[in-house]
């Protein structure tokens, strides 16, 4: 899986509507909005470094309101909790 962080700085008031159109496209699995210098951080979890390229470069550039994007690829994670937590959904002990 590959993962990366994309911090977003939206056009004034267009917050909410960047944040759900987002939330709603398939590869992005998290959407914050926070304070500091961005707007919004999104997590992006796909399979293959093409789909993230893809969707970084063609998807999140058509969304009206991004004014600027800064990505960081992630190489590894030192936390598992919440991933293994997530995958054993249903899954018997």
């Amino acid at each position: 899986m590959v993962t990366a962080i994309v911090l977003i700085n939206v056009k004034h008031g267009d917050i909410n509507v960047v944040a759900d159109q987002l939330a709603g496209m398939q590869g992005i699995a998290e959407v914050y909005s926070v304070g500091g210098r961005f707007d919004l951080v999104a997590i992006i979890r796909v399979a293959t470094n093409e789909e993230m390229a893809g969707l970084v470069t063609n998807s999140l550039v058509n969304i009206d309101g991004i004014e600027d994007t800064e990505t960081l690829m992630a190489f590894r994670a030192y936390s598992s909790y919440d991933l293994e937590r997530m995958f054993a959904v249903g899954a018997d002990e």
